[in-house]
């Protein structure tokens, strides 16, 4: 029986952080061994907020990050495919296609496409920022994906996608799957300042590559309750950065039972409880930072694992751009 196919990716911006971590990427790990996988490196995608030369010649590096930090936390190269965007050249011949399958007034509705504007401080969209959902639809459709794992702010865009395949198969002919959406069981993950999701471009975020004591310098300045001064007052839990991040982390239940009825009594400070959290959140890392080490051996490992996985990529794209332009009427050789 033929598996069903996943994919999903990450811009190569940076280093993966926590939030990335319980987002999707939790779920490509035990995917892979029922599924036929497809991670993605969307260098593509990265030049709809990043133009800038001095930030473009980061990519490299980046793109290094991001495929080592997904290796560390249990990607097999060899039972799934790792795709850098750019050697894959169907997929921006789709995008081309399905762009015109898709209106302006649409597009403008997604609603990150707002809240990517407002976090870099965009007054106006470039026509491919507009169009970032178009891309990503090529992304998920040159594989003929059946599932996408992303992040819960994320799933607006594949509304677009499924809206995509319903409308060229509606005009052309069943070619193009409408693959479903499968969020991450902790869907957002706040900063350790409390007052947004975990991002690299706020610094509030907890890598994946971070040293134990980075991470102990971070869980001691993390907000909690406000409202609470000192360690003998009631504490709230509910919506407290702490406990969301004990909840995500510590496998310890008892512990962290034992520290909210405390702290909602006021008999537990929040040095204990971020005390206890760094170490849960070490204890998490390790077995990642050890995998990291490993692949790090491989100086060539990177370029390996992408040249091996965009060829098959390369393959599979060509193949559905085939399909497509023969139901299209497009196929003249």
């Amino acid at each position: 029986m033929t598996r069903k196919r996943i994919l999903t990716g990450d811009r190569p911006t940076g280093k993966m952080h926590l939030g990335h971590y319980v987002g999707t990427m939790a779920n490509r790990a035990r995917l892979q061994d029922t599924y036929d996988c497809f991670f993605l490196v969307a260098d593509l995608h990265m030049l709809t907020t990043r133009t800038e030369l001095e930030r473009l010649r980061l990519t490299g590096e980046n793109i290094r990050h991001v495929v080592l930090d997904n290796l560390s936390i249990g990607i097999d190269p060899e039972r799934s495919s790792y795709v850098l965007q750019s050697m894959v050249p169907a997929i921006s011949e789709m995008a081309l296609i399905f762009s015109m399958l898709v209106t302006v007034p649409r597009l403008q509705r997604v609603p990150t496409l707002k809240e990517v504007m407002q976090d870099l401080e965009i007054e106006q969209p470039s026509a491919g920022l507009l169009n970032y959902p178009v891309l990503q639809a090529a992304d998920i459709l040159c594989v003929r994906a059946n599932l996408v794992p992303v992040g819960k702010d994320q799933a607006s865009h594949l509304e677009v996608t499924r809206e995509v395949a319903r409308r060229f198969n509606s005009l052309y002919g069943e070619v193009l799957p409408e693959p479903d959406t499968l969020i991450g069981e902790v869907p957002t993950l706040v900063g350790t300042d409390g007052q947004a999701k975990m991002s690299k471009s706020l610094d509030n975020a907890i890598y994946l590559s971070d040293d134990a004591k980075t991470v102990e310098q971070k869980v001691r300045g993390m907000y909690t309750d406000p409202a609470r001064i000192r360690a003998d007052i009631p504490g709230k839990v509910e919506g407290n950065p702490v406990f969301i991040y004990h909840d995500a982390f510590n496998p310890d239940v008892a512990e962290v039972n034992d520290l909210k009825e405390r702290y909602q009594q006021g008999k537990v400070g929040d040095v204990e409880v971020k005390r206890k959290l760094a170490t849960a959140i070490n204890n998490f890392l390790d077995p990642i930072r050890e995998r990291r080490a490993a692949f790090e051996r491989n100086p060539r490992i990177v370029e390996e694992v992408l040249a091996a996985g965009s060829a098959r990529a390369r393959n599979e794209a060509d193949e559905t751009l085939r399909r497509m332009k023969e139901a299209m009427g497009l196929l003249f050789m």
